[in-house]
């Protein structure tokens, strides 16, 4: 009934314990006759099973209770409830999900909302975009909206090696396919510039390059090279010049691809994670003054520049860098791989989902702590998340093209799982 260890723990020194205690109560030797021990032989074990089985709930209800404890307490951090529920700057996931999309066949694997209409692109293993749009070969693995001001586009890569671009005012029409890739591609996004050109994108590959690509000429025009292993994934900063990206070979790496960098493999390389990373992401100029309290700095570095990073990992941990590759918080908490991370647009807040099927956010205020979880936010492993973009505030200001200045962000998140169900929480 018990495992060799369960056994060696229970029965150390028993006979010993057992010839003091018939000593003390004066027991004779035939008090326990045959009939009597065999009556009574498993129950001791039986008992000792009952204890871990009774202490391994004790300790989940426990887990539980310290995760809805420190909901509890960050909702009523806030002086004042309603104007709390009202301030998307507070505004967290919960159950149940506003939307469930339930059209794939197979795996989601990406999502992407439009950065103006109320759209949503997903990716699957089906090989297929929902709208729905055929044209790749393998799984659809990212998605990305972006492109030229005025012209928005949709790309998407997949594992048959290709990065295909879609229109929307075209009812999505294919109108460019980019090759160069010799492996699956796991990742790609459109990168922006302080000039406002969006005529570039980024991919990451199995081939363990990432590449970047003028989407108007059709070809790559750089190749990053220096992984050991596959690349799963690539951030570009708002303004263009870095590259944030996540390998399986345990790294993260910082690359400066502008203009003024003389070599654009000058790169910085963020180790201590001990499995494959599958994420990574920027933190946003909003969650300066938070991250820089858990570095030790005094005083929050210029918004301007790129300050802090966050990776999401298979050894079931977040971590947090700055750009000097230390890294000064990890959030401890997952059961099973990181897949997706995003902050907080306003800033206090990480959230992270993994195969552990849950849904977290951890409190940058707070020591990092995770302050709520969504146990129940997908019935399977859950592959992918992402926060809307946010709207622009000024509407003739896009259209001249000038500086749009601050976004509205909204509060709205989307992930997507092995279960083949996209779910939408909102406000």
């Amino acid at each position: 009934m018990l495992t060799n260890r369960q056994a060696d723990e229970l029965y150390q020194n028993l006979s010993t314990v057992a010839d003091t205690l018939k000593a003390e109560l004066s027991l004779r030797e035939d008090v326990f006759d045959t009939e009597t021990t065999a009556k009574y032989q498993s129950l001791l074990e039986r008992k000792w099973t009952s204890v871990v089985r009774l202490q391994k709930k004790a300790m989940h209800l426990e887990s539980v209770n310290m995760a809805l404890q420190s909901e509890v307490d960050s909702a009523t951090s806030s002086t004042n409830p309603s104007k709390r529920n009202q301030d998307p700057a507070s505004w967290l996931p919960r159950s149940p999900p506003r939307h469930l999309l339930e059209f794939h066949q197979a795996t989601v694997n990406c999502l992407a909302f439009h950065p103006t209409f109320s759209s949503l692109a997903s990716g699957c293993d089906d090989s297929v975009l929902e709208r729905t749009l055929k044209g790749h070969t393998k799984a659809v693995l990212d998605v990305d909206y972006g492109g030229p001001r005025g012209s928005m586009l949709l790309v998407s890569c997949s594992a048959d090696s290709t990065i295909k671009l879609w229109n929307p005012a075209d009812e999505y029409k294919n109108i460019r396919t980019l090759t160069g890739h010799n492996h699956s591609i796991s990742a790609v996004r459109f990168i922006t510039s302080n000039s406002g050109s969006k005529n570039l994108l980024v991919s990451a590959s199995g081939d363990k390059t990432l590449k970047v690509w003028d989407i108007t000429a059709g070809y790559y025009v750089r190749t990053l090279q220096g992984y050991t292993g596959w690349v799963r994934d690539v951030c570009p900063s708002l303004d263009g010049r870095y590259l944030l990206s996540a390998g399986s070979d345990q790294t993260a790496r910082l690359w400066d691809i502008s203009a003024a960098a003389a070599d654009p493999e000058n790169k910085l390389v963020m180790t201590g994670h001990e499995n494959g990373i599958r994420c990574c992401a920027f933190g946003p100029a909003a969650s300066y003054g938070y991250l820089a309290s858990l570095a030790g700095l005094k005083t929050p570095p210029p918004t301007n520049t790129v300050e802090f990073m966050a990776t999401g990992s298979r050894d079931k941990t977040i971590k947090l860098y700055d750009t000097r590759g230390v890294c000064f918080q990890t959030l401890v908490g997952h059961d099973n791989w990181v897949s997706g991370i995003v902050f907080h647009p306003g800033g206090k807040h990480l959230l992270s989902v993994a195969d552990d099927k849950t849904l977290r956010c951890w409190d940058l205020s707070q020591d990092g702590r995770c302050v709520k979880v969504l146990a129940d936010a997908h019935g399977q492993f859950i592959t992918c998340l992402r926060w809307a973009p946010g709207i622009v505030k000024n509407k003739e200001a896009e259209q001249a093209g000038e500086d749009l200045g601050e976004l509205q962000f909204r509060c709205l998140v989307a992930t997507g799982s092995v279960d083949k169900v996209v779910r939408i929480f909102a406000n």
